[in-house]
């Protein structure tokens, strides 16, 4: 029988939708008995809301004093720990996944794929390469324990609706006694989550400053939106690297996604092209993004920005 332990990503007691897009994937696995692991302290509401995802049959809620701190060193051994009897051991593609999951296949011994976009078999799975411009197909021998990250871009989250029995769990596992949590450096959570969002806009090199790229701020708060960047906005210092999207970046797929001064190489096409509509703000237009955008703008984007916000106001008055 196939078993899926789905290794939750969760944050000041709220489950990361990236958790539910997992699940997604796992659900691709005809008959499979899908577990989700949240790691905690004790008494957090993260499990009772893994529990109300449908497809999930159980949830685990591992505790340990170490788990304040989701560090990647001292979860690993638990991850192991809880793994074992599971044929399948998925995380989402996250920065939180891509710190987890290697260590975790190497305490289990076991291949990883990463970026899984599609699931064909319970030993044959899709993924991207060469920055998405080619796709493989990758098959495990039969039998062999699968560690996985899934690129969540690709899935839908799980729906609600589910009831699935919680479990608490000691975790016993030895933690190594070299890493321990000094401080967290966040960006301020005023805004959407940059990989859970359903509108993202983006600025790029030819904001020039990151004084200018306060234009990409105004205009997101208006849309409810979050805010990204391309590699050159983050290279030249106007923007912070968590904001960074595209292949060596985040990896999203918002509903709606804005680009605003962005010339769209293909590193930074990686990171979108799953977003629903792509529009594109650009005074290039022979600009590369244009060629993936559903709306494309050619123009100064110091003069289009104010007028888009002018226009919103007056949609809302």
């Amino acid at each position: 029988m196939t078993q899926v332990l789905v290794i939750a990503e969760h944050a000041n007691g709220r489950l990361n939708v990236s958790t539910a897009k997992t699940v997604r994937a796992a659900s691709s696995l005809a008959g499979a008995e899908i577990v989700v692991a949240v790691f905690t302290t004790g008494g957090s509401p993260v499990a009772a809301q893994a529990a109300q995802l449908a497809g999930v049959t159980r949830v685990l809620e591992v505790t340990h004093v170490a788990n304040e701190h989701q560090l990647a060193a001292t979860l690993a051994p638990q991850v192991a720990e809880v793994a074992r009897p599971f044929t399948h051991v998925f995380a989402p593609s996250t920065t939180f996944g891509k710190d987890l999951m290697p260590r975790v296949a190497a305490l289990l011994d076991a291949p990883q794929l990463s970026d899984v976009m599609s699931i064909e078999s319970d030993t044959r799975f899709r993924r991207p390469i060469y920055a998405g411009n080619a796709i493989t197909t990758v098959e495990v021998t039969a039998g062999t324990k699968i560690v996985a990250t899934i690129r969540t871009a690709s899935f839908e989250a799980a729906a609600g609706g589910g009831n699935a029995k919680v479990e608490s769990v000691a975790s016993v596992a030895a933690l190594p006694a070299h890493t321990r949590f000094v401080t967290l450096a966040a960006a301020a959570a005023d805004r959407p989550d940059l990989q859970s969002a359903s509108k993202v806009i983006s600025g790029g090199r030819a904001l020039a400053s990151a004084e200018a790229f306060k234009l990409i701020y105004g205009l997101a708060d208006k849309l409810g939106a979050a805010v990204g960047a391309s590699r050159a906005a983050v290279d030249a210092g106007y923007a912070p690297n968590d904001m960074q999207v595209g292949q060596t970046g985040k990896i999203i797929a918002p509903e709606l996604y804005i680009a605003i001064g962005i010339s769209g190489a293909i590193q930074h096409l990686t990171g979108i092209k799953d977003a629903r509509t792509i529009v594109a703000i650009n005074k290039d237009s022979e600009a590369p993004i244009f060629e993936v955008a559903d709306i494309g703008i050619v123009g100064d984007l110091f003069t289009i920005v104010p007028e888009l916000e002018k226009l919103i106001d007056a949609s809302r008055q």
